[in-house]
């Protein structure tokens, strides 16, 4: 089993990432509508929607949304938070691959958010999903990917972390090796132990760029916070970057 699928379908994930929270959802929807004022009607795409934050906080703007993950335990949650807000009639949720195309010319926009890419050790993977992403899009429809700001990463990996909340403590050790930022996740609990891994892909803006351009992407412009703020590398806390399809 790959690390995303033992880690992302784990309930652990879900307490390591708590502070991921529906504000910060928000704050970055906030950022779509005025940046790119998507129309009302719009049907927008989230490839690695996990258990459908942002997806929800789009829908309840008043797109139609699909959202798309590889784990059946986040889609199935997805699912039924989305039934709890009414807004089931316009979301719809599937288990799939993102490396595979969900269909062609279907979508307005795509969004590729919190660092849902570079998960695949081979550059060809990700650019298959990257093309894949892109295949979903009508000619001139828009896309958005919130990755990690690399230089940032690269710069500010410190020492080992550890938290105790809740009943259990969170060990968490990360270091850069072959272009990429990996992490050991360790949680001690009454019951035991569970030893969890990532492994992300350092991509920069001139590596995305280039690979934009291979799979048809035009960027637009970058930003460096969900505030919407100018993307410095060596200061901004992420790397969000907007495109069009360029077909």
């Amino acid at each position: 089993m790959s690390w995303y699928e033992d880690w992302f379908w784990s309930d652990a994930y879900t307490q390591v990432y708590d502070h991921r929270d529906e504000a910060e959802a928000e704050q970055l929807v906030d950022l779509i509508q005025r940046e790119i004022n998507p129309s009302p009607t719009a049907h927008i795409l989230d490839i690695g929607c996990g258990r459908g934050r942002h997806a929800r906080v789009l829908a309840r703007r008043g797109y139609r949304v699909t959202g798309v993950d590889l784990s059946d335990a986040a889609i199935a949650e997805a699912r039924s938070a989305a039934a709890d807000e009414g807004l089931d009639d316009i979301t719809s949720f599937q288990v799939g691959d993102m490396r595979d195309s969900v269909c062609e010319d279907c979508a307005d926009g795509v969004v590729n958010l919190f660092t849902s890419f570079g998960y695949f050790q081979d550059d060809a993977e990700n650019e298959q999903a990257l093309r894949a992403m892109t295949t979903a899009l009508r000619p001139g429809g828009w896309f958005l990917q919130d990755f990690l700001n690399a230089p940032v990463v690269a710069d500010s990996m410190g020492p080992s972390t550890h938290e105790t909340e809740n009943g259990r403590t969170i060990h968490q050790d990360r270091w850069i090796e072959d272009g990429r930022v990996n992490k050991e996740i360790i949680i001690e609990h009454a019951d035991g132990a569970e030893t969890f891994h990532e492994s992300v892909r350092l991509y920069t803006l001139y590596d995305l760029k280039e690979m934009y351009a291979a799979v048809g992407l035009e960027l637009v412009t970058s930003f460096g916070s969900y505030d919407g703020d100018d993307y410095a590398p060596d200061e901004s806390p992420r790397l969000l970057l907007h495109a069009v399809n360029a077909r």
